[in-house]
């Protein structure tokens, strides 16, 4: 179990394939959370130094007495969309843990191994489970991206399991494991 934020030290000793949970005040960031905080250089209202990152689309009903937001649901997006920023917001919002649906590609794990962040996975399928690991919302940014895209920061407790994919010395599970299956596809082809 981590507690968000985190530090360099707490995260260091996790490797790829390591499983662990998180609470804490965790948010939620997709492609144009992303791409205003790297490509236009926009920084959130929310301070992100060491906490996580989720590429989730949540589910959420407005109400119109307390509590004024209520999550339905909270599945993972496939985090290889934000591939092409991830590096620069990473840097620029001192993120320490990003979240989403399988695997990011090289320029991430550098990124990963340069600022001491990582990359985990959460399993698809569990939106439901992932909406009952949330005590509340707290905050909402940029509404104008829309429900899916904005940026909404939430009290989890006990979320996971977090699968870790890229690790704080760039070590990329997805990447290595699609070296290794090749690697075996090419010998299975060549046997007589």
């Amino acid at each position: 179990m981590l507690n968000l934020p985190v530090k360099d030290e707490d995260i260091r000793g996790l490797k790829t394939g390591d499983i662990f949970y998180i609470s804490g005040s965790l948010a939620t960031g997709r492609d144009e959370v992303h791409r205003r905080v790297a490509q236009d250089g926009i920084m959130p209202p929310v301070d992100l130094n060491g906490m996580a990152v989720y590429h989730a689309g949540p589910i959420v009903r407005e109400n119109s007495g307390e509590p004024r937001y209520e999550l339905v649901s909270i599945g993972p997006t496939s985090s290889i969309r934000m591939e092409k920023w991830a590096a620069d917001f990473i840097k620029k919002t001192g993120v320490k843990i990003m979240i989403g649906k399988g695997g990011m590609g090289e320029k991430t794990a550098q990124a990963c191994r340069r600022y001491g962040a990582i990359h985990c996975v959460y399993p698809g399928g569990c939106a439901v489970l992932g909406a009952s690991q949330i005590e509340k919302i707290s905050g909402v940014c940029w509404q104008e991206f829309g429900m899916a895209e904005c940026l909404w920061v939430m009290n989890a407790i006990q979320f996971g399991p977090l699968i870790v994919s890229i690790d704080t010395t760039g070590s990329n599970l997805f990447a290595e494991n699609s070296v290794y299956y090749t690697s075996r596809k090419e010998n299975h082809s060549k046997l007589p």
